[in-house]
């Protein structure tokens, strides 16, 4: 399958890479573009999420930044995939931006015969906007409090290695994968449809083990009714400092997951750099930052060069990974 990045994605990190550090000639600058007519932020799923809440805190900014309105809309179902197959379609002339994630940009295409688009030749990206760890959890059924006696329990008892994931084909799924390999054990992976029934079985004692995301998991856990063993971040959640992470608890892992914004391609260049542009300041603002974190999300201040970066290695490590399980919806 191609790679999510084509070669007009890169041609436009390439030009943000000259506008951001190139120093050009006060007789060559041209005036940045401006937007003409009001900016539509397209969500994928329901309203109350994490995808959603970013969303929205960015169109609160973002507006003033533009002089232009700036709306959320949210276009669930299929798991963040029909937002994807009409977004494909918007004319040049229409300002629409997706917020996407993994699951939507890079799973979804590798594992469906047919996702409805193809993420290398129909969007481009333009800048990532927030990151998130995964989590692993214990309910009640276990009562443990570290990561090593989990790995204990597990070899001596293998039966034990059921895995709830908010559903089958999500990142929590093949990041359980991950962890079941740092573990050398087999884990049962049990798709639900959601996190509230995944949390409602975890806290309720029928589930032993769960991975979902740590903004999922973690009021439960504030709540007692669940422990989170580990993070897996490359450090430490700054609202969760007293969980490790899953090198600090002795597994060699670490991955996240992000919500990056992404254009259709038929949106001219200089439109996505201002956009990106512009994004990214209101990514810097200190009263976003402190909202996003009192979410439990992690904010992301990159440029489009960054991002399409980012997207590149992040395909690097999870695409063997996904091939690897052989899933098939």
């Amino acid at each position: 399958m191609p790679f999510l990045w084509s070669r007009r994605s890169l041609a436009a990190s390439c030009l943000a890479l000259a506008i951001g550090g190139a120093v050009v000639p006060a007789q060559a600058q041209t005036p940045a573009p401006a937007l003409e007519g009001p900016l539509t932020l397209v969500v994928g799923y329901a309203p109350g999420g994490s995808t959603d809440r970013i969303a929205r805190l960015i169109a609160e900014r973002l507006g003033p930044q533009l002089g232009v309105a700036v709306t959320v809309e949210n276009r669930a179902g299929e798991g963040g995939r029909l937002a994807a197959k009409q977004l494909r379609r918007a004319p040049a002339s229409e300002n629409v931006l997706m917020l996407g994630n993994p699951a939507v940009m890079m799973v979804a295409p590798l594992v469906l015969k047919d996702a409805g688009y193809d993420p290398d030749k129909d969007f481009v990206p333009v800048t990532q906007v927030s990151s998130y760890d995964f989590a692993l959890a214990v309910g009640q059924k276990l009562q443990l409090d570290r990561a090593m006696f989990l790995v204990g329990r597990l070899w001596a008892h293998p039966e034990e290695a059921v895995f709830g994931v908010p559903a089958t084909g999500s990142l929590p799924h093949f990041f359980g994968l991950m962890v079941g390999d740092a573990l050398s054990v087999q884990p049962q992976i049990k798709g639900y449809g959601g996190s509230a029934p995944l949390l409602a079985d975890l806290s309720g004692g029928s589930l032993p083990i769960a991975i979902d995301t740590l903004d999922s998991l973690y009021a439960q856990h504030v709540a007692g009714k669940i422990r989170i063993l580990a993070v897996s971040g490359k450090k430490r959640a700054s609202f969760a400092p007293a969980v490790p992470t899953f090198r600090e608890a002795g597994m060699k892992i670490d991955a996240d997951g992000w919500n990056t914004f992404f254009a259709p391609s038929s949106m001219p260049p200089a439109k996505v750099q201002l956009l990106a542009a512009k994004i990214r300041e209101v990514m810097q603002d200190p009263g976003l930052q402190k909202a996003a974190d009192a979410l439990y999300i992690r904010p992301v201040v990159s440029s489009n060069a960054e991002t399409v970066q980012m997207l590149k290695a992040y395909r690097q490590q999870w695409e063997p990974v996904v091939r690897r399980s052989g899933f098939s919806p």
